[in-house]
């Protein structure tokens, strides 16, 4: 085997592998980074005490009563999340979903009890309709159609409720036009101008919200919502929605899924620099969940290899229920 040691040296003036030779070079270079700062934990909040019930499709996320929600929202500040963002389970549903804005309702007793309890975490709200309504849809059904600004008024009233609880940041998820516009007014002529609004601007009609629909029990009754989320096939479109988003208040800009929109993360990001955020939603994280359950991936690379690849996008905010793991890993 001594031929080996005979071959003609490369004149070679650049080597990238150079850069990639040791851990601690790789480090020094390294272009993405990840920190727990990026990272907001979605939470399911429902009522009664002393809950803490698994969802059988997302191994290690639970719908959490009141209390079982602080002690979370405090072991994940704990580990360096500081960000947490709340989805609700009333215990009652009607065709216009008022529970939402109900004050006592699990959202907005969560948000005072974190407030009270952990006063430096950021709570964000997501403004919704879906898991408070009969019928499972994102709005108000007039004549067998979602009604565009019947719903909007509903949204509004659930908003500004939230920002009554104390929430800092409340995130419209339904895309319903003119809501983020609609919330902006409410929230200024009611004193809140420091409430942010993070739009869920882009938000497509996906496979990928599965699980999510058995965690807050919000799968639509009958038909679909592909009258108002977005078309996967489209991207030009989401600019559109960010745009018109951004120019009614946004603060916030958010594309849904992540994994499967990296592009358009990227598209959004590149046109706007806006405060880009991205959710890592229930179906790409019970995918990887599968996986590793199989035996098929590593789990933990694969997480990380996940969430770098939502940041590269150009994501400064990743919604993910991957948060608490993720951070211990980069302690």
């Amino acid at each position: 085997m001594s031929h080996l040691h005979s071959h003609t040296s490369l004149k070679l003036t650049r080597r990238l592998r150079r850069l990639r030779h040791s851990e601690s070079i790789r480090a020094l270079v390294r272009e993405t980074r990840l920190s727990p700062d990026m990272f907001a934990l979605p939470l399911f909040v429902c009522g009664g005490e002393g809950v803490r019930r698994e969802i059988s499709s997302m191994p290690g996320v639970f719908n959490l009563s009141v209390d079982e929600t602080v002690k979370e929202v405090q072991a994940a500040r704990g580990e360096g999340v500081r960000s947490v963002i709340l989805f609700g389970l009333p215990d009652r549903k009607d065709d216009i979903g008022s529970s939402a804005y109900d004050p006592e309702a699990p959202v907005q007793s969560a948000v005072r009890a974190i407030k009270r309890e952990s006063p430096d975490t950021l709570v964000m709200t997501d403004v919704c309709l879906c898991e408070y309504t009969d019928h499972g849809h994102c709005g108000v059904i007039i004549d067998d159609e979602i009604a565009n600004d019947p719903t909007v008024d509903q949204l509004v009233r659930t908003a500004v409720s939230h920002a009554a609880a104390g929430a800092d940041i409340v995130a419209p998820s339904d895309m319903m036009d003119g809501r983020v516009g609609a919330i902006r007014s409410a929230l200024d002529e009611r004193g809140f101008e420091n409430v942010a609004i993070m739009s869920y601007a882009a938000k497509y009609w996906s496979a990928f919200y599965g699980p999510f629909r058995e965690a807050a029990d919000s799968a639509p009754k009958f038909g679909d919502r592909r009258s108002h989320q977005m078309d996967p096939a489209n991207a030009r479109e989401a600019l559109r929605e960010v745009e018109q988003d951004i120019a009614e208040g946004a603060d916030i800009i958010m594309v849904k899924p992540a994994l499967l929109y990296l592009d358009v993360i990227t598209r959004v990001k590149e046109r706007f620099n806006m405060p880009t955020a991205a959710y890592h939603v229930s179906g790409e994280y019970a995918m990887l969940k599968a996986a590793a359950r199989n035996g098929w991936i590593d789990e933990p690379r694969a997480m990380m290899e996940t969430l770098t690849s939502i940041a590269r996008a150009g994501s400064d905010i990743i919604l993910t229920y991957y948060a608490r793991e993720a951070a211990r890993m980069l302690a």
